[in-house]
């Protein structure tokens, strides 16, 4: 099944698609957000939307699909080792890979409340001039989490989704050098959806060491820049989930990116490996497409920012 959050024409809620056809969306008659909440299985989630099921279709010519929920948490992991090389190289002049990624699954927090949907614009940030995308999927937690091992984890992800993680390489690039994780250089937006497609419909997709293979493509203005298997993941998303919630919490409604993958999963790469931007960075007027399978399409233009106010610079201390 696939859940997502629907315009329909009497008001938005919760929407299920159900069935080989995928071209009819079903009234959920509530939130995606509350289905998560209070069903911590995936057998509960899909008794759900069977019951949603039997309430009349609508065509999705007719509707319009936003995001599919708002995550309560966003861990951002680095799972593609050919993405580092790359994008060390473009970001902060390294080669290489550090002895340390390949110790365990790193991630850093970004910004649940900048979360946009299918088609909905994205503005490049006022000062930015190396506006990036990054391919990934995101496997989304529907049953709280404290030091679970890998196959408790795999019971805690209800489905995967499509995630756009935008970047603006320049900030980033200078931020980073105070020696602190990702902030305005990531912080603006990230980009969801269509769906939430429950896990159970990409078990076909498994590889023998439990990597989901589906293909991922990234194209803009209809070229195709990015071109990779997700199975080019280093750990699986079970580990990724046992590892971050070792010592801690993850809830429902929390979501787990794969990171950019390899081949083109974003422009830094390609930049750190031929020494140049090109492919030019992004500019208003130009279109996004991710395409993966099992997932669908998450297309986005890009608009221009409004100015931001200045600030006050540092105040030295002689």
């Amino acid at each position: 099944m696939k859940f997502g959050t629907v315009r329909f024409a009497d008001g938005v809620q919760g929407g299920v698609v159900v069935g080989a056809d995928g071209q009819s969306v079903h009234p959920l008659g509530r939130d995606v957000e509350s289905v998560l909440l209070e069903a911590d299985t995936l057998e509960a989630v899909l008794r759900v939307g069977a019951v949603a099921s039997e309430r009349p279709a609508v065509s999705l010519s007719d509707v319009t699909v936003r995001k599919p929920f708002t995550p309560a948490a966003i861990r951002d992991f680095v799972a593609f080792e050919e993405h580092v090389v790359g994008v060390r190289k473009s970001v902060d002049g390294s080669s290489g890979v550090p002895e340390q990624w390949y110790a365990a699954p790193t991630f850093y927090f970004t910004n649940p409340h900048a979360i946009y949907g299918p088609d909905e614009p994205i503005a490049r940030p006022d000062l930015c001039r190396a506006l990036d995308f990054e391919l990934e999927v995101a496997a989304v937690i529907g049953r709280q989490c404290r030091s679970v091992d890998e196959a408790q984890a795999r019971d805690a992800i209800i489905g995967y989704t499509i995630f756009n993680d935008w970047s603006a390489r320049d900030l980033q690039s200078a931020e980073m050098k105070v020696g602190l994780g990702p902030a305005k250089g990531k912080d603006f937006a990230s980009s969801l959806g269509p769906w939430l497609v429950t896990a159970d419909e990409l078990e076909d997709h498994r590889d023998a060491d439990g990597f989901l293979e589906l293909d991922c493509i990234v194209s803009v203005n209809g070229v195709e820049v990015g071109h990779d298997s997700l199975a080019n993941m280093g750990w699986t998303f079970e580990t990724m989930v046992a590892y971050a919630s070792r010592d801690s919490i993850v809830k429902p409604l929390d979501i787990l990116a794969s990171g950019t993958t390899g081949g083109g999963g974003c422009l830094a790469e390609l930049w750190g490996r031929g020494g140049s931007q090109h492919p030019p960075s992004l500019q208003p007027g130009d279109l996004v497409t991710i395409t993966v399978d099992g997932l669908g399409t998450l297309s986005t233009p890009i608009v221009a920012g409004a100015p931001t106010p200045e600030l006050t610079p540092f105040r030295r201390r002689s």
